[in-house]
């Protein structure tokens, strides 16, 4: 695949998709000296960036594959991309998804593909829901649209680089317009009403501090070089690093095709969940291989396999991943939420969470993907608890409490510090034994403590096991 595909696809995608904010993030720019920008596919009228590569799919088919319909596998998103493009080209379509993907997403699919689409629900992963899809295609002779492993939906996925890169180079072209009218010196270095001085640098911030810094006006108001000539004008390069969320690696190898050929200076970096990463280990392996033990909290990005097409064209471009744990991904999931009011679901809060663990220089240029919103609200108490556990602020015990009076008390006055908080307490008093086992839930004011929190259980006399994040049981509280 090459970018003149993804070009290809921008045309069709025209009319049909929201070209999405580019938006600047002041706090996450501020905490890592970076320049950060947010590329909003959550506001996509599907809330993901799947109906890129869906609709491109969709719409090349032949009147014949057209009549006998697609079937599709999805965990949410691309099923959600898949019946709106069946709703608007008036095609049939068969979307097979886990029993994993939240009720928000199955409800979404049937809403927007109406009564074109029939929902299957089949499986525990993303994987078991692939492989009936693809059987049923087999079967029916429908075609089976992939979520990513297939050029037509790589290119589609891909214009969101193209896309991103339309909107600064137009921006930077505003700022210019702005200057020049004001009678401001555009060689000055040091301006940071509307962007850097350096040639191609990103804008910086907006020219009044109060107003939104969100980018979004329509395609085609400003210059853009690509879409007038093969190659970029040198130096040209709009920003530096572009941070993409893997699950398949559609998004990935479609962003990689394009920018290594219009804008090679730009990196790409791939950034995968820990519990799902299957491009790191397909890279690392040399070939696509099964991830073992797959985590499908994130379940927008939770691919136990990475696909051969993706594979490939990430192997040749050899991109930096990144791998973040899911409680890291939670604990920014809940500062998009609160901070700028985003509500994103956990893949679409990877890249952003990338951040701390890609660790910009002073400076970069980064755009982050914020790849889909479809979040089920249900899901926020066990965001919340992910979040406080990775922070190091939530912890579980096992104590024996001596089965006499002032036991419990004991225990608060004695072992618990002033700003800790039991959040659970579960205790059965058996009268006919001397101890009593509790399961108990503490919440700390400061992670700091925990080691100090240790020090005074094993001063108490009680037998204290820890739960270990790691054990099946802990799975059952989290």
């Amino acid at each position: 695949m090459i970018a003149s595909d993804v070009d290809a696809a921008a045309a069709r995608l025209d009319g049909v998709i929201r070209q999405t904010p580019l938006q600047r993030c002041d706090r996450l720019s501020a905490e890592f000296g970076a320049e950060v920008w947010l590329k909003r596919e959550d506001l996509q009228p599907v809330r993901s960036y799947k109906i890129r590569g869906a609709y491109n799919l969709i719409a090349q088919l032949s009147a014949a594959e057209r009549a006998a319909g697609v079937v599709c596998a999805s965990a949410g998103n691309h099923g959600q991309g898949v019946a709106m493009a069946c709703a608007q080209l008036g095609i049939a379509g068969r979307i097979y998804v886990p029993t994993t993907t939240p009720r928000q997403k199955r409800d979404r699919m049937t809403q927007l593909g109406g009564s074109f689409v029939d929902l299957v629900v089949v499986g525990d992963s993303y994987d078991e829901a692939s492989a009936a899809a693809k059987a049923a295609a087999l079967e029916s002779g429908a075609t089976l649209v992939p979520a990513f492993d297939d050029p037509r939906t790589i290119a589609g996925q891909g214009t969101i680089a193209r896309e991103i890169v339309d909107q600064l180079e137009a921006l930077q072209v505003s700022w210019r317009i702005d200057v020049r009218s004001s009678g401001k010196d555009e060689s000055d270095s040091t301006r940071t009403d509307a962007g850097t001085a350096q040639s191609g640098g990103a804008p910086t911030a907006t020219a009044d501090p109060k107003a939104d810094p969100v980018w979004s006006a329509e395609r085609g108001n400003h210059p853009t070089p690509h879409e007038s000539t093969d190659q970029p004008a040198p130096d040209a390069t709009p920003f530096d690093t572009l941070l993409v969320p893997v699950g398949g690696g559609g998004l990935l190898a479609g962003c990689l095709a394009w920018l290594s050929e219009r804008y090679p200076s730009v990196k790409v970096v791939g950034v995968e969940p820990a519990g799902a990463a299957c491009m790191t280990l397909a890279l690392d392996a040399g070939r696509p291989r099964d991830v073992q033990r797959l985590d499908t909290f994130v379940d927008g990005a939770a691919v136990r396999r990475a696909g051969d097409h993706t594979f490939a064209i990430a192997r040749r471009h050899a991109p930096r991943m990144v791998t973040v744990p899911e409680g890291r991904i939670c604990s920014e999931m809940l500062a998009l939420y609160q901070t700028e009011g985003i509500i994103a679901e956990p893949a679409g809060a990877l890249a952003t969470a990338s951040l701390g663990l890609y660790q910009p220089t002073p400076g970069e240029r980064i755009v982050a993907v914020v790849s889909g919103g479809n979040n089920d609200v249900s899901r926020y108490s066990e965001i919340v608890e992910r979040s406080l556990v990775y922070q190091g602020r939530k912890h579980y015990f096992l104590v024996n409490f001596p089965q006499e009076p002032g036991a419990l008390r004991r225990f608060l006055d004695d072992v618990l510090g002033p700003d800790d908080d039991i959040t659970l307490f579960e205790y059965v008093k058996r009268s006919n034994r001397d101890l009593g086992p509790a399961l108990v839930g503490i919440e700390l004011g400061d992670p700091s403590t925990y080691s100090g929190l240790l020090d005074r259980m094993d001063s108490s006399g009680m037998n204290v096991e820890v739960v270990s994040p790691d054990s099946p049981f802990y799975r059952f509280l989290v």
